[in-house]
């Protein structure tokens, strides 16, 4: 570990919450001022995080600029803080999309702003906490934390069906949540050693393969639940589809990736036989949601209802390459998980955009928009190739790497992946020609206004990170290398440490029966 003393990782969690607390003094009729403010917030919270990726280490496998304070001694509970090359994207993907997400609000949030920027301030410091968080209990708070503000996000400023998708949402979550925190006891009593230390936890304690099998489910399901996995994702398309776009762009760009980062930095390392014990379990569950939200995203009339659903099969893809405990896989799940936040989020305020200007989803309803909204149009485009794989832009980067660490596990699993690289071509492509390509019928589609600066302002710098990646992605990739290198390698080590334990057990068990059996025949 190094950096220690540093407190940055504190100022990056905390600069939002309070920034929050400040809010609440602010008179709710000064609309304008807390605009500025929240967007300012959130800006500073992003240069901070920006100063983290620059000092940050790629050289160094294990965890940096670390914060380490006892917090309940009796317990073992502490507040414990580390970065490393896993979840050192996942913040700077959180921190870049919070101005991005308070300019959106300009026209789609209009009554009770104050209170959504104090929830959305509240939000981003929940999110924050659970990417950096190495202490279980601490980790266990922020997830819950997290529930509160995005809960109201979605049942205030949601669409007519709001209050059940925002229930449907925190019931799903609450149900993972609850199942997580008996894991976190039981291997808390287990491992023996006072301490929700999770770095000292998966040096220290090797797990029989039972209480591994119980516990990965323990973890895994609250896991699935947030990615969302196959057949875990009802809760999905509702949340999405009711949540305003900036609810929607946060849930798509960073709530989801807490799920898929669960598994990499709980699952793997700390049970590694029962996660290969669910390999092709959780690789056919990802296999489905690739090609079934592909092909259901296909037949939806609504643009949002679609993207919402496109989520469930993107997110496979990264769960694949998880799962194939390759340096190519985990490594493209990263990126991946970065790629599907920028343009999926991207997809989500583009879609935000034409509905504030025509009040409807409906594909059915558009048509022929490129002659009168063309730089709609090309932004549009970019952001549909981008989503798609399209060599030259960040998706490409992960599925390819995905696909190839996934063929050197396991060939047939590589080659379903690429059925759903085509499936989701094909509704993207077919989306876009619908809404953009053809002659202009509708009367109000000819009064439509082009994109205005604010919004072109928002759009830029996600095309200039989807450009970047795919053009360049050693710039990111570097972060992570080494980091994926050492969970793999610990992961291995942990593997065959526990199966040699096992062993011995057995053989151990073996002679005390025969010791038994003979103690009977001599009575």
């Amino acid at each position: 570990m190094v950096n220690q003393g540093s407190n940055i990782l504190s100022y990056i969690i905390f600069i939002p919450f309070i920034g929050m607390i400040i809010l609440t003094f602010i008179r709710r009729e000064n609309v304008k001022f807390i605009r500025i403010y929240t967007l300012l917030v959130t800006i500073i919270d992003f240069i901070i995080s920006v100063v983290l990726f620059i000092k940050f280490d790629p050289d160094i496998a294990g965890m940096q600029f670390v914060v380490k304070k006892e917090w309940i001694k009796s317990l073992g509970i502490s507040y414990y803080l580390g970065v490393d090359g896993i979840n050192l994207l996942l913040v700077m993907l959180t921190t870049f999309f919070g101005p991005i997400v308070i300019l959106s609000t300009r026209n789609a949030i209009n009554k009770e702003v104050k209170k959504f920027m104090i929830f959305y301030l509240m939000l981003q410091t929940g999110i924050l906490g659970v990417f950096l968080s190495l202490d279980l209990i601490l980790f266990y708070i922020f997830w819950e934390a997290m529930l509160v503000p995005m809960y109201f996000i979605i049942g205030v400023w949601g669409g007519p069906q709001r209050v059940y998708a925002a229930v449907k949402f925190f019931l799903f979550t609450m149900f993972g949540g609850v199942l997580m925190l008996i894991g976190i006891l039981v291997l808390y009593f287990k491992a023996g050693l006072n301490s929700f230390d999770l770095v000292e936890i998966i040096k220290e304690i090797d797990l029989p393969l039972n209480y591994q099998m119980w516990l990965f489910l323990a973890f895994g399901i609250a896991f699935a639940i947030k990615v969302p996995l196959f057949p875990f994702h009802t809760w999905l398309p509702d949340a999405h589809v009711e949540a305003p776009t900036a609810g929607s762009v946060i849930l798509a760009a960073v709530l989801l990736k807490m799920g898929t980062y669960g598994f990499l930095r709980f699952c793997l390392p700390l049970f590694p036989n029962a996660s290969e014990q669910f390999f092709p379990f959780i690789s056919v569950l990802a296999l489905i949601g690739i090609i079934y939200g592909a092909m259901v995203s296909m037949v939806q009339p609504d643009l949002k209802k679609l993207v919402a659903y496109s989520s469930v099969s993107h997110l496979g893809f990264v769960m694949l390459g998880i799962f194939s405990f390759t340096q190519e896989g985990v490594q493209g799940s990263i990126i991946q998980m970065v790629n599907h936040g920028i343009s999926t989020g991207a997809l989500f305020l583009i879609v935000g955009m034409i509905y504030e200007r025509r009040h409807t989803r409906l594909i059915k309803n558009f048509g022929g928009l490129a002659s009168q909204i063309p730089v709609f149009s090309a932004f549009f485009m970019i952001v549909v190739l981008s989503s798609l794989g399209l060599p030259g832009t960040n998706g490409f980067v992960g599925e390819f790497l995905i696909l190839l660490g996934t063929f050197l596990r396991n060939k047939a699993f590589a080659i379903f992946g690429a059925v759903g690289i085509i499936l989701t071509a094909v509704y993207l492509l077919w989306m876009y020609q619908r809404v953009i390509f053809g002659k202009l019928k509708d009367e109000k589609n000819k009064l439509l206004k082009d994109l205005n600066l604010r919004e072109v302002t928002i759009l830029v710098p996600i095309v200039v990170l989807i450009l970047w990646i795919g053009v360049y992605p050693l710039t990111f990739m570097t972060k992570t290398e080494k980091s994926v290198e050492y969970l793999l390698e610990v992961r291995k080590l942990k593997s065959e440490r526990t199966f040699f334990v096992n062993e011995i057990d057995e053989y151990k068990i073996e002679i005390l029966d025969e010791q038994v059996l003979s103690q009977k025949i001599n009575d």
